[in-house]
């Protein structure tokens, strides 16, 4: 039956099963879901859907809810921009809900229902596109996408920090590089695709969300049936748990989900995660308009202000923009990957400092870069910074298992992951106010941005005394080993070998190295095609 077969019981790994086919099973889904990081991509084509050429503008009567259903005008981009906030709402919200089922029913089912609402949102969003119905986009893509987006997030993170007790922080990095790597791939796809499907009568986002969506659900399908779970117990050859006395910060207990919301170092970890991504959600989107007012016309040798530019030169620097741009992606998905695995040599709370000590630096040195004029010191810092912004998310995981422990950590994080939809409000809210407040005062373009600086080095002097202040979880709070042998009941987890089930048994025999090769060439493929589409852009900065 289906349901057996996607079954948590069934997915339990026999003794020659290879743990390095796993994190390709996530990368497979998370560089999928991580397309949402690039919808922006269809936003100037959909505010033109209409009129093709140019935007049939809304009459002052249409609001935003009138946008939601007319036929007659085309959608303005900052209606459309709702549905890159919901994605992020979504995913905090679904994944905070279903977490803890997740936890329980595997994450071989929670990958096929991310499958399935991701694409299927992808799907009623072309639908939408094709009718002119801005609801059904936002109830395609944004609500039942976003709930896509929460579960495929955290679908692995459990598993692989199960999968590989020795390098937690590794594990959930090369994973959640990928959704740092999924708008690099989809973006480049979806304007070949829009190329092609464009016409006279068509700007070609509905047939591109029909094919990607095709696209994705195969991908993610496989990369679903792809997960497996050790047996209860399960370690790695020659590995030993640290003594508990060693590194007090990585506890050997567990703490159930339904808890976490009244222990103090959650919230201290919560607060930790929002400054991190506020500052960081902050400058990505003010990068690259920051970059060209800044430096105006010296990004293109020309001695002149931005306000000073003609609408070619406007264009010229901007194109240097997008390499800019480009190149912070790049930055903040090699994060993810270099600073999770540093964190395992120098623990997760270390790291943080790192990140809160060397950022409130690195942010508080750009109005003097900038004023002097150096773009070599002002690019520079801003790549650290994107670096650090990824390696946060990354790394959280990890701090979490140390935390709580493994048995509830995808559930866990499920719940941390509120702090993301939090931080993607607050970041840009603070960033473009400020802003349009330091313009109204009359201040130049190129130093409007000063005081952003500081009050974003400010989020992580408060993040940074969270972090310093967390401790490790009191014994109250940690299930009992009656709890805990009940969870793992409740969580279909075998005892043993001799309890995995017959459909699992054909994992006994040891994992054939040109299966984990073939794994790792299914993701390595599009994820090197990607990273030479966005280095193709990067060699626009340098030129």
């Amino acid at each position: 039956m289906a349901t057996g077969f996607l079954d948590k019981e069934n997915i339990v790994a026999g003794p020659g099963f290879n743990r390095w086919l796993v994190p390709p099973a996530a990368l497979a889904i998370h560089l999928c879901i991580g397309m949402a990081y690039g919808f922006s991509v269809f936003w100037l084509p959909l505010s033109k859907a209409l009129g093709i050429k140019e935007p049939i503008k809304c009459g002052p009567e249409v609001g935003f809810f009138q946008e939601l259903f007319t036929t007659t005008c085309d959608w303005k981009i900052a209606t459309l921009g709702w549905m890159y906030t919901l994605f992020f709402v979504f995913l905090g919200g679904s994944a905070a809900i279903w977490g803890g089922w997740l936890e329980r029913a595997g994450p071989r089912k929670a990958g096929v229902v991310s499958a399935v609402c991701w694409c299927g949102g992808m799907v009623l969003s072309a639908i939408g596109v094709y009718t002119h119905q801005f609801w059904l986009m936002i109830l395609g893509s944004g609500i039942v996408g976003g709930i896509g987006l929460g579960l495929g997030y955290i679908s692995p993170v459990s598993t692989l920090i199960k999968w590989f007790p020795d390098r937690r922080g590794m594990a959930t990095g090369m994973a959640i590089m990928g959704f740092g790597g999924g708008a690099m791939i989809g973006s480049p796809l979806a304007a070949e695709l829009m190329k092609r499907f464009s016409g006279p009568t068509d700007v070609g986002v509905a047939g591109t969300f029909l094919v990607m969506a095709a696209v994705y659900f195969v991908f993610m399908m496989c990369g679903a049936l792809g997960y497996r779970i050790p047996a209860t117990g399960w370690k790695p050859a020659g590995w030993t748990p640290p003594p508990a006395a060693k590194n007090a910060m990585i506890t050997q207990r567990h703490v159930h989900v339904s808890k976490v919301f009244g222990i103090p170092q959650f919230w201290l970890v919560w607060v930790v995660l929002c400054m991190n991504v506020s500052a960081g959600i902050g400058v990505i989107g003010m990068a690259s308009p920051m970059l060209q007012e800044v430096f105006g016309g010296n990004l293109i040798g020309v001695a002149k202000k931005f306000g000073e530019l003609d609408k070619p030169q406007l264009a010229a620097i901007a194109g240097v923009a997008a390499g800019f741009t480009a190149l912070l992606s790049l930055f903040n998905i090699g994060g993810r990957f270099f600073w999770a695995s540093l964190s395992d040599k120098l623990g997760r709370k270390m790291t943080y400092v790192i990140f809160f000590v060397l950022g409130g630096l690195l942010y508080a040195s750009i109005p003097s870069s900038a004023g002097a004029g150096s773009k070599l010191l002002f690019v520079g810092a801003f790549c650290l910074i994107l670096s650090m912004y990824g390696g946060g998310f990354a790394t959280v995981p990890a701090y979490l298992a140390d935390l709580f422990g493994t048995q509830m950590v995808g559930a866990i994080h499920g719940r941390l992951l509120t702090a993301w939809a939090t931080a993607g409000i607050l970041g840009p809210v603070v960033v473009n106010y400020m802003r349009e407040y330091q313009l109204g005062l009359g201040i130049p373009r190129e130093q409007v941005y000063n005081q952003t600086m500081y009050i974003l080095v400010g989020m992580l002097v408060v993040g940074l005394i969270c972090n310093l202040l967390v401790t490790p979880v009191a014994d109250k709070w940690f299930m009992t080993d009656a709890e805990l042998a009940t969870e793992k009941k409740l969580a279909h987890e075998k005892a043993s070998a001799s309890e995995i089930s017959a459909s699992a048994r054909g994992d006994s025999a040891t994992t054939p190295a040109f299966m984990v090769a073939l794994a790792w060439t299914a993701v390595g493929i599009p994820l090197a095609w990607g990273v030479y589409k966005t280095l193709i852009n990067v060699g626009k900065f340098f030129n």
